[in-house]
């Protein structure tokens, strides 16, 4: 198992995207689950990022919306950054 490490910006983007998108709030539950058992799952969509992104990795809600993150596999930890639309989080 993962520990899921919220920072206050990805808490209050959370905030945010739930008060917006309240039909996602199910899949958006469901997939922290799944990043706690592991995220590296295929259908998460896991990858690396570049350029000024590099060393965070992001997974994928929907076709629109994405999570940020950085993997510490030897603390097992998923540290959260950011979540939002494809052109929100990639800024």
């Amino acid at each position: 198992m993962y520990t899921l490490v919220w920072t206050p910006r990805f808490t209050r983007a959370a905030k945010k995207f739930i008060k917006h998108h309240g039909g996602l709030g199910g899949k958006f539950a469901a997939i922290l689950g799944e990043l706690e058992v592991n995220p590296f799952q295929p259908h998460l969509k896991y990858h690396s990022l570049g350029g000024k992104l590099k060393g965070i990795q992001a997974i994928s809600i929907t076709d629109s919306y994405r999570i940020t993150l950085t993997v510490v596999v030897s603390d097992k930890e998923v540290i959260l950054l950011d979540i939002g639309s494809h052109d929100e989080v990639y800024r």
